[in-house]
């Protein structure tokens, strides 16, 4: 399969976890996850980053909390207890996205459902009414569990997201009409439902009263593989915050690398992170006060050892920067003050290798063209120096990316200034990410991110 097929299948996957604790470690629930799609391009990709973006920064002006307590059946709010769900790279799929395998509904029903860390919706694609006629498409009224969310009730009119005002009676549905950032939309109404996870030992567990949507309708590429979004956002209607309440207080992932073959597995998981013995963890704090998305402060990035003079202005949050770590963002993408310094530092050492243009990239190189000797030299370092003293030092395939047979070009992307930059899933991946909430602190580490 061409090196950009793969890439492109590989972005729409989102990001996932798994687990399984015995000791040293709690239980944990494996519930799986593939990738589905058509081919995508690099321009679809980039599009799809950019209006991302853009709908990022919209978003972050209007902030909101709610506060719903979950409750589980059959885990006793067992803190000591962690799930997962196992998750493959979904290379061959054509999105940039991750899918994991979601039980919904009693009794439980599995749906394949995008995970998104900037998204505060769960929903799944539904019929409300009318015979079964999708194998794939949630029916309330199969579900004992399923309860809409009137109108008029506090939640809907002042905590939901992009719910709508029109209320023709007080029991009538709260209904939604959710916009994601890569210009795809959601329709549908509100309910509480029920979701199954599995711990260690195969015994089930029910996450009651979670916020979902009953989505009719839809609009956007990424969902036609898929049959919804797992919600993964920093709000208490997401199901990253209403489990990681009850699992340890947070969630960790880990991305296989983007080109990795269909049966390579990463993981999603609730509970305690499982670091890699051998690599050491960096902690850097969380920004929190972004809902629903999870900020990190930027010191500087550096080439080769040596500090860019990127504004610091680039990276503070009240001048209008900053910098969020998105699973469902590609390409990284930085505010042009820090691009073009970035790009400048990379290309600069790789003047070796011969240039060739490739739209939508500034810089990408014909690897095929270069000597042997040439390609042997070194690929200039890129490291992202965080708050704290934390270091994400990304191996080069994650700033220098296969884009075609032979070609490679500089993954990060100009994003308009003021504005957010964004860690994207390729710079994330081979490394284990835990966004511990409870404590406000994100950890790192580097890892092969095999499922266990």
């Amino acid at each position: 399969m061409p090196a950009l097929r793969r890439l492109l299948l590989l972005l729409l996957l989102g990001v996932l976890v798994d687990g399984d604790g015995k000791t040293a470690f709690p239980e944990t629930v494996v519930l799986p996850l593939r990738r589905g799609g058509a081919a995508a391009s690099v321009h679809e990709l980039l599009r799809s980053d950019r209006l991302r973006q853009r709908t990022i920064r919209q978003r972050l002006i209007r902030r909101g909390a709610l506060d719903i307590s979950p409750s589980i059946a059959g885990a006793a709010a067992a803190e000591e207890e962690s799930f997962g769900m196992p998750m493959t790279s979904g290379a061959y799929a054509g999105t940039g996205q991750y899918f994991v395998r979601f039980l919904l509904g009693t009794p439980a029903r599995p749906f394949l459902l995008v995970v998104d860390t900037g998204s505060d919706l769960t929903w799944a694609k539904c019929r409300l009414r009318g015979r079964r006629r999708r194998h794939r498409v949630f029916h309330p009224a199969s579900s004992k569990t399923f309860r809409i969310i009137p109108c008029a009730a506090e939640m809907c009119k002042n905590d939901l997201p992009f719910s709508l005002s029109a209320c023709p009676t007080p029991t009538s549905p709260c209904r939604y009409d959710y916009k994601y950032s890569d210009d795809s939309s959601a329709q549908g109404v509100y309910a509480n439902e029920s979701a199954t996870v599995i711990l260690a030992g195969r015994r089930r567990a029910k996450l009651r009263g979670l916020v979902v949507g009953c989505t009719a309708t839809f609009s956007g590429a990424s969902f036609w593989a898929a049959d919804g979004v797992l919600g993964l956002g920093n709000s208490v209607s997401s199901f990253a915050e209403r489990a990681a309440a009850s699992f340890g207080g947070g969630f960790s992932y880990c991305l296989v690398d983007h080109l990795s073959l269909r049966n390579a597995s990463s993981f999603l998981r609730f509970g305690p992170a499982r670091p890699p013995a051998a690599a050491p963890v960096h902690e850097t704090p969380l920004v929190l006060d972004l809902q629903p998305f999870y900020g990190v402060g930027i010191m500087g990035i550096s080439v080769d050892g040596k500090i860019l003079a990127i504004p610091a202005i680039v990276w503070d949050f009240a001048s209008g920067g900053g910098t969020i770590v998105d699973s469902g963002t590609s390409l990284t993408l930085l505010a042009e003050p820090a691009y073009g310094l970035v790009v400048g530092a990379l290309s600069r050492r790789l003047t070796w290798a011969p240039r060739v243009s490739m739209d939508p990239f500034e810089f990408c190189y014909n690897w095929t063209a270069a000597t042997a000797e040439e390609k042997a030299g070194p690929v200039p370092a890129m490291v992202v120096h965080l708050a704290g003293g934390a270091r994400l030092d990304p191996p080069e395939k994650s700033y220098l990316i296969d884009v075609a047979d032979g070609v490679k070009c500089l993954g990060i992307q100009p994003s308009p200034w003021p504005g957010v930059s964004t860690l994207g899933n390729i710079l994330q991946q081979e490394h284990l990410w835990e966004f511990d909430v409870e404590n406000q602190r994100l950890r790192f580490s580097r890892s092969t991110c095999h499922a266990n």
